[in-house]
Parts: structure tokens; sequence; C-alpha cells
């Protein structure tokens, strides 16, 4: 096919210059040959790489009916000379389907079919009826004159070319809308698409220019075939620019090799197939979705401009790429990275795995802390409601009591230590109902249940609190919780005689830290009551950490992160 569309090409050019009737070899013809070749040659190479065969022998089609169409008007025979002249103007059908099917050489849509009609209907019935009344005046004339009606077919003619010139318009408009909804990916294949339309639209400007002003314009004939010239190429440029980037595979290989379990295998996958919007998710089998490197979960669902690739490994579920649409283009690209990347990919998902566990298994923290502090909330409030009302009700009636008894010396004494011990155990009372839930900090916030705290304290304690507004509860009592440990250490163990209490927000964090001059020597190993609060501020996704040579004093600091 490709000698032929050579040869027919160089048989073209000497035809035009032997053939002084047709304007001789001008510039006109020689790029009219050009772009028979440009269309040929550009359907070969695209019909080599398979996946694009569809849309290789579309421009072959083309380029074949220009060459075919300019070649048999050469001819003696008024039968195949009459079917030159079809095939002259008729090239534009292939043209425009070709246009429309890019890139898979098919219409996936109906608007896409009916955009075919105007161009059918305006070059093959009409062209058919116009030649019915249509007298060439010059040998070897017109095959399929009937009627000498120069009238009727000049309104035919004028027909065709409004008809024409209405389908290039919606046409043109149709791949400009393709183009501005596009990616940047695909908005560089589709740009010469959208030249392509912009062509049939100058086309039909050209042919409706020339009618009126009876001769035709050499210089838009220029910038037409050389616009129609520029449409296949590009495509080609395109296609060839895809085949390069197979070499990328060759390169994600090496670095692979070198890591097998790279720290994210996405940016690697991405560099590949030259998409940097990629997003790689990972199956979880045991949460039955999918998620990210983190172990986030991923929604795998449709997304204008994208498109997801699954990825099996053994016949089961491994990954999930989402990527820009124009990689569908390329199904060998993306198949030969897929498998380059299997065991990285296989590496990344046991990554996710573990930290979609951690994640899990630091919620599930979350919610055993939140579930016990309900409980302390509760049984706090039972104390309250409860235990501790009576008791003060008793007191009440022992004062009472005591009043009555004055006249009785022996009594008194008695009624007074059961007093005393009654006031003794609604103090202790009250204390167990705080550290179990410390109301205050709900009922008034973080700050007044420091300043509460630290007004008990068994040493002076220095106390800052700067917060521009309230934390969630959940960390404000897990802040009050670690200064009243940490105060409570301070009267147990340390042997100081100051501390100092520091409560900020820095960079989304609630930052506390508290400091005394004792001793030293505190731990967080299990069993001590720091262990205890390093996991209720580990929970809310925070850390503690502590500083306490012996001599030389207690510095614990904790960070807590809340939005």
């Amino acid at each position: 096919m490709a000698g032929i569309g050579l040869a027919g090409g160089i048989g073209l050019l000497v035809l035009s210059a032997r053939d002084e009737s047709f304007g001789g070899l001008t510039p006109q013809a020689v790029l009219a040959v050009v772009l028979v070749w440009s269309f040929v040659a550009s359907g070969l190479i695209a019909s080599w790489r398979g996946h694009e065969t569809r849309l290789g022998l579309l421009m072959i089609y083309t380029g074949f009916a220009i060459l075919v169409g300019a070649l048999l008007q050469f001819t003696p025979s008024s039968l195949l000379h009459t079917i030159g002249i079809w095939l002259a103007n008729a090239w534009l059908i292939l043209f425009a389907l070709f246009l429309l099917s890019f890139p898979h050489g098919r219409l996936e849509e109906r608007r896409d079919r009916l955009l075919l009609v105007p161009f059918v209907v305006a070059l093959v019935p009409l062209m058919l009826l116009w030649f019915l009344f249509w007298d060439a005046e010059t040998a070897p004339g017109n095959a399929f004159l009937v009627w000498n009606k120069p009238g009727v077919a000049e309104g035919i003619d004028w027909t065709q070319r409004a008809i024409i010139a209405g389908g290039a318009l919606a046409l043109t408009g149709v791949l400009v809308g393709r183009w501005l909804h596009a990616s940047p990916s695909l908005r560089r294949s589709l740009t010469p698409i959208v030249v392509g339309g912009a062509a049939t639209v100058l086309s039909s400007a050209i042919v409706i220019l020339d009618a009126v002003r009876g001769r035709s314009t050499d210089a838009l004939d220029f910038v037409l075939l050389g616009t129609l010239i520029a449409v296949p190429l590009a495509v080609l440029a395109d296609m060839l620019r895809a085949r390069l980037a197979h070499s990328a595979v060759g390169e994600l290989v090496l670095e692979l090799s070198a890591d097998p379990a790279p720290a994210n295998p996405r940016d690697a996958l991405a560099r590949a197939l030259h998409d940097p919007s990629l997003r790689l998710a990972y199956w979880l089998p045991d949460f039955e979705t999918y998620a990210d490197g983190s172990g986030r979960r991923v929604e795998v669902r449709p997304e204008p401009g994208r498109t997801t690739t699954l990825v099996n490994r053994g016949g089961k579920p491994l990954a999930a790429l989402i990527h820009d649409a124009s990689l569908q283009m390329e199904p060998a690209l993306l198949d030969a990275v897929v498998a380059a990347a299997g065991i990285a990919l296989e590496n990344g998902r046991l990554e996710s795995e573990l930290r979609a566990r951690v994640e899990e298994l630091r919620r599930s923290r979350a919610r055993i802390v939140e579930v016990t502090q309900t409980e302390r909330r509760r049984l706090e409030r039972d104390l309250h409601d409860g235990a501790q009302q009576r008791l003060v009700t008793l007191a009440l009636q022992l004062g009472r009591l005591e009043t009555e008894l004055a006249s009785r010396p022996d009594a008194l004494p008695l009624l007074r230590e059961a007093r005393r011990e009654l006031e003794q155990s609604l103090r202790e009372l009250r204390e167990l109902a705080r550290g179990i839930h410390p109301a205050v900090v709900t009922e008034r916030g973080l700050s007044v249940a420091l300043h509460d705290l630290a007004s008990r304290a068994a040493v002076p304690v220095e106390l800052g609190v700067e917060l521009d507004a309230r934390p969630p509860e959940a960390v404000e009592l897990a802040a009050y919780y670690l200064v009243s440990e940490s105060l409570t250490n301070v009267a147990k163990h340390a042997q100081a005689s100051c501390a100092s209490v520091e409560v900020t927000r820095e960079n989304g964090r609630l930052v506390v830290e508290v400091l005394d001059d004792g001793c030293g020597g505190a731990s967080t190993q299990a069993g001590s009551g720091l262990r205890g609060l390093e996991d209720r501020v580990e929970a809310l996704g925070g850390q503690v950490q502590v500083w306490s040579p012996h001599g030389g004093g207690t510095r614990i600091r904790a960070e807590i992160p809340y939005r």
C-alpha cells in the first residue's frame, strides 16, 4: 500500500505536468500529493501499532480517496472521470469520520453519527442529483447527465455548499467542546483533531468564496492544504510520542530492581505513565475496601476526565490505578507498567494494610477512651446525685440533732465526732468523684479546671494557659488528667519545692508542659500512672515525652492534635 501510494502520487505529479487543462504542475498540485502521502504514511504507521488499526485505516482510506479521485479525472472515460469528480469531494465524509472517531477509530455516541449526516447527504444523494443536471461542457463529459439544466444544477450546488458549511461548523463546535473539557494530557492529543475540524470550516468557506468570486484564491488554498497536511502528521507525532513513552517502562524496571519495595511506588508509576495526577489505591481484603499508602480509605468511582485500571494478581484484586483518561489510548503501556510494578504493588498493598490496621487500632483505642470517659461521667454523676447528696443530707440532719441535744453534754462529743467523720467522708467522696470525671472541665473549661488544680497542689505552681478557644472535650480531659497525675507525682515522689504548667496551641496541637525541680527519676513504664496517661494521649493521635534525669527534676511534654 505504501508503494501504491508513493507511485500514485508521483504519477499524479507527472499527469499534472503534462496536462495543461488542469493548470499544470502548480504548487497546489504538489501540496495535494503531499497531503495524500501524509494521510497514507501516517495511517500505515498507526496500523502497525495494533490498537490504532481502525484509525490508521481511516487515514489510509482518506488519502487514497483523494489520490484516486485526482487520478481518475485524467482518464478519457467519462464514467471514471465523473467518479473521480465525486471522490474529489466525497473524501470529506471519510475525513469527518476520522475526526469524530478519534482516538479509537469508531463512533461512540449517537451525536457523532448525526454530525456525519450533513456530509453524507450533501456528497452522496445531492451529488448524484447534481450530476443529473450538470453539463461538464468539456471532454470526456459527465457520464450521469440526463437533463442539461444549469439553473437547477447551480441551485443544488449551493444547497450542497450550505449543508457542508453548516455540518463543518457543528462538527468543529463539538470538537472544540471535547478539547475544552479534556484533561491537559488528552487535550494535547485532541489538538490536531480540532485543527482538522477548523480545516473543514476553512474548506467550506473557500469553496463558497470561490463560487461567489468566480475564481480560486491561491493564498487560502495554500493555508487549507497546509492545515490538512498538518493534521495526520500531528496525530502521527502524538502516536510516536506515546511509543517513546514505553521506554519509561525500562527505567521503571531498573528503578524497582534497585528497590523492590519503594516507600511510594505511586511516584515511580506516575513517572512511567507521564501522569502526575495518578492516584494509587490498594485492595485490602480484610477491610473489603481500597486504601491509599497511608491506609486511608479511597473511593474508586467514575470521575470526569479520569478512568480506573484495576490490577489483579493471581486472579485476585491487588490495586487500582486512577489516572488520566487519555491513557486508555495506551493499553500496552498500562499493561507493561503494571506488570513491571507487580512486586512493588504487592509490597505496597501489605504496607497499606499494615497502616490500615494501625489506624483501626488507633480508632479502637480512641473509642475505648471515649467509652471509658462516658462511664466515668456517668459514675461521677451517680455519685454526685446519689451517695454525695445523701451524705450532705445526713450532715444537715446531724447538725439539727446537735442543736436539739445541746442540753445533753454527754451526747455532744459523739455527735461532733460523727460530723467530722462524715465531713471527711464527703471530702474524700468529692475527691473520688473529681478523679473519676472532673465536671469542672466539662462545665467551665480546661483553664478554670487547671487553676483549680494548681490552687490545691501540694507545692506552689506557676500556671500559664494561652488558648484562643476551647479544644474538644476529649483533648481537654486528656490534658487535665496529665497535669493532675503530674502534680500528684510531684507531691508524692518528686520532693520538689515548686512546679510550673504551660498550656498553649502550636501548629494545630495542644501542647502541655509540666516541670518541677524535684529529684527526677519519673518513668512511663508499665505500672506507673504516666503510662495510662500516655495511652490516653496516643489514642487521640498525640504523644508524650518525659525527661527525668536523677537529681535534675522532671519535664513532661504532651502534644495532642485537634482542629
